[in-house]
């Protein structure tokens, strides 16, 4: 079993460099997005029916969403891999999720979004950008 965990150098370089890559890339990105989330995005129990691609041609708007998609489900597969290997495994677990489109994805949004620990850092993270905070 041991064997076949065996890295050669190279890859091993590139898990490393894809590690600090996107624990960076996180640090930087999280916050713009949970910066850009409106303040009244979770104060209601269904989702606003708000789509910025609707006025787009629909061979364009589902490219998008294919294409947002598809990213989400690698950066979920991603994520679960890095659980195990080096790097930021639930935070891009978690940007894979949020990218995705699935039944029930705002309800599991909205139960992580009003723990108590998560929204007072969000909204301390939020008013310190000079932003609302989140109403939930």
């Amino acid at each position: 079993m041991l064997e076949a965990l065996q890295l050669d150098n190279t890859t091993l370089w590139w898990l490393i460099a894809f590690s600090v890559v996107s624990f960076i890339g996180t640090l930087i990105l999280v916050p713009v997005f949970i910066i850009r989330i409106p303040s009244d995005y979770f104060a209601d129990i269904h989702r606003h029916s708000w789509d910025p691609w609707s006025h787009r041609h629909p061979i364009i708007r589902w490219s998008f969403i294919i294409v947002k998609n598809a990213v989400g489900v690698l950066l979920i597969v991603l994520g679960i891999a890095m659980l195990v290997l080096p790097g930021q495994g639930i935070l891009t677990l978690l940007i894979g999720i949020m990218l995705t489109n699935f039944p029930g994805k705002y309800r599991l949004e909205r139960r992580v979004v009003t723990s108590e620990p998560i929204l007072r850092n969000i909204n301390k993270l939020r008013v310190r950008a000079g932003h609302e905070p989140l109403q939930v």
